[in-house]
């Protein structure tokens, strides 16, 4: 991760870039201490942290730590012209951070924004990551905390955030009067037991802005809380929904630190079960899912035409990180993951009449609205057994393909589609296939192949064909004779129309 990356996602009000002699795009690969009583061991890519010095007595350290991607110290207001200076003369990236920030916090946070999954998994790419996707789908100011209310990742915002937040991302607690309040009232308590979303009121005596959050649990083991302050606009209509979906995500983030060759093994799952590698019952036994139970695939894909291959990866990083986000709100049990460039959700235990096309369009509106990102997505049939999920991600696929060829709508099923589907596939065939060809039909030019599709498309409708030619009649009449007359084929024959009308569709 570049020292960009980080600074962006730690931000305000705890980083503050002083000077960057090699500019922002040095890679950053872990966290170090500095301390003035022992002897400096700085590789390159260290992100050194000055504890115990400041102003000039810092000046040594910073000196010394000419390898690494950044030196950050604490500054008492204006930083010292000597510590700018040293970090220009050794070359190193100078970062400031407040005098009340908790240096321990401070590099738990780093190491939680380098944290970075395994790829082609459910889990986004990190929890800082994630909280900007809470953000963006709730229209809050987003905090993950651990069981110790600890601040593990936040959002970016440039609403006004309130007392409360600003102690918390600075590793402090915040005003007492507020926190025995919600003491007093359960909410520490309904957090811990289950996935209830909790409303808290503003308090502007105390400088509190109102708020909802939702706890994260393993099972029954709590994890930790996510908390969405509400800023200068009211949070969405979704917000409650897209937080219950984002603490089951989250969810698997946590248990991702504690354990990760499993939760490895669990990002391969979907890929492992579609491709017919992983039998259900094993995948049942790993989301918690019953494989006697109706399942289907949705299968998503973006039309980035972004030019920048990092930028687009990232873009669709977030795609993935939003759809995992509705998808586990919709399915406790639910598996995303990447496979190419598309993108597969598969819901298990789903009841009698689910709606998951509204779920889909509702994915696809906020892709577009949040990420600004066309997306088009394709659900296969809800099948009877979890073992049948390959066969509704093949329908899926097959829907999607034909999207993609002609179609202008975002989201569809075979039932929307069929007869395009079965004309593409029946297309893809023939061009398999060169033998299986009229080759007088390829004595045709462009102008007079199109006019005859046109005519064979409108049922010999001249007037309907030509206007959608924009020509006259008589000039499409005059087209059908031609090509008649070049090629030789009788389109008074049904057969040769048939045909013709394929093969001109093919070309």
């Amino acid at each position: 991760m570049s020292l960009q990356d980080v600074l962006i996602a730690l931000g305000d009000p705890l980083v503050e870039l002083q000077v960057a002699p090699k500019g922002l795009d040095v890679d950053v690969l872990d966290v170090v201490i500095l301390d003035p009583d022992d002897v400096p061991d700085v590789r390159p890519g260290d992100l050194a942290l000055v504890i115990g010095a400041r102003g000039r007595a810092a000046v040594p350290l910073v000196r010394a730590a000419r390898r690494a991607a950044a030196v950050v110290v604490k500054a008492d207001g204006v930083l010292s012209p000597l510590l700018r200076q040293a970090a220009l003369d050794a070359g190193v990236a100078l970062v400031a951070v407040r005098p009340e920030v908790r240096w321990e916090h401070l590099e738990s946070l780093v190491r939680g924004v380098l944290v970075s999954p395994a790829a082609g998994g459910e889990v986004l790419g990190d929890l800082f990551a994630l909280a900007q996707t809470i953000a963006a789908l709730t229209g809050g100011i987003v905090s993950i905390e651990d069981t110790s209310s600890r601040v593990l990742a936040y959002s970016r915002s440039s609403d006004e955030v309130d007392e409360l937040r600003r102690l918390s991302i600075l590793g402090r607690q915040g005003p007492e009067p507020y926190l025995k309040m919600l003491r007093d009232w359960g909410v520490y308590q309904l957090l811990r037991s289950g996935e209830e979303v909790v409303r808290i009121d503003e308090r502007p005596e105390l400088g509190i802005r109102r708020r909802i959050a939702i706890g994260i649990h393993a099972g029954t083991t709590p994890l930790g809380t996510i908390w969405v302050q509400e800023g200068d606009a009211p949070l969405t209509e979704q917000a409650e929904r897209a937080l219950l979906g984002a603490a089951r995500v989250t969810a698997l983030h946590l248990v991702q630190r504690r354990n990760e060759p499993t939760v490895a093994f669990r990002e391969n799952l979907l890929a492992s079960l579609l491709d017919g590698r992983t039998d259900a019952e094993s995948v049942a036994g790993q989301i918690g899912a019953d494989p006697g139970k109706p399942a289907a695939v949705v299968v998503f894909a973006s039309h980035d035409e972004s030019a920048d291959r990092t930028e687009a990866e990232l873009r669709r990083s977030e795609l993935t990180g939003l759809i995992s986000v509705h998808a586990a709100a919709y399915r406790r049990s639910a598996l995303v993951t990447q496979v190419g460039a598309r993108t597969y959700a598969l819901l298990p235990d789903l009841p009698p009449g689910a709606q998951l096309l509204s779920l889909t369009k509702e994915i696809v509106a906020a892709a577009h609205k949040h990420i600004g990102l066309g997306v088009r997505a394709a659900v296969g049939s809800t099948v009877p057994t979890l073992d049948e999920a390959g066969t509704s991600r093949q329908e899926a696929d097959r829907v999607l393909d034909a999207m993609d060829r002609d179609l202008d709508v975002d989201v569809a099923t075979l039932d929307d589609v069929r007869s395009r589907v079965l004309i593409g596939e029946t297309l893809a065939l023939l061009a398999e296939h060169p033998r299986i060809r009229d080759p007088r039909l390829a004595e045709l030019d462009g102008e007079l192949a199109r006019s005859v599709l046109a005519y064979l498309d409108a049922f010999g409708d001249v007037r309907s064909a030509a206007k959608l030619l924009h020509v006259h009649p008589n000039t499409l009449r005059y087209r059908v004779r031609r090509a008649a007359e070049v090629s030789g084929v009788d389109l008074g024959d049904p057969l040769q129309r048939l045909f013709a009308q394929l093969q001109l569709r093919l070309g």
